[in-house]
């Protein structure tokens, strides 16, 4: 092997080496694109709990809501019901103000009803459709933020649900 020859290859061994690290900007762009996709998927999970809390508290509104109608309906939509005596320990029912009941609708009463922690405000409400035959109709409004609601007044949620029933 010659002088000359040696002398190349050495000369390319190194500038291989001399360029064969990473730049400060290719150090920069690898620190963006990983700080991007952290933010992303923390922001990805703060919305996923978020969502999961509203849908707990829809769920829970709808509980509500079933519980009250179906009870009703199996005192067959008596206009004397009351929750406040008729239901059972797990679901606490006092009188209280609630949503407007629609307008051709009796109003029975309107409630407040705490299940698990959750408060909202009820309002129940029937029609006589056919003769022996009464639509029972319950309201529910809750705060959007579900939990640690004091009035009624900080509802902003509402639930409508209709049942019948044969008098």
């Amino acid at each position: 092997m010659d002088i000359k020859n040696s002398k190349k290859i050495r000369m390319s061994a190194e500038r291989f080496r001399r360029f064969s690290g990473m730049t400060l900007v290719e150090i920069m762009i690898a620190i963006t694109v990983i700080s991007v996709a952290v933010l992303g998927a923390g922001r990805y999970r703060y919305y996923t709990a978020l969502d999961a809390h509203k849908t707990d508290v829809q769920m829970t509104a709808a509980r509500v809501a079933l519980m009250l109608c179906e009870s009703w309906r199996g005192v067959k939509g008596s206009v004397s019901y009351d929750p406040t005596s008729h239901l059972g320990d797990e679901l606490v029912i006092t009188s209280d103000t609630g949503p407007d009941a629609p307008d051709d609708f009796t109003a029975l009463g309107s409630y407040s009803a705490l299940l698990n922690g959750f408060k909202c405000y009820t309002t129940l409400s029937w029609k006589d459709i056919d003769t022996g035959l009464r639509a029972l109709n319950v309201e529910v409004a809750w705060p959007q933020k579900g939990y640690d609601s004091d009035s009624f007044s900080d509802a902003d949620k509402t639930l409508q649900l209709t049942v019948y029933t044969l008098n």
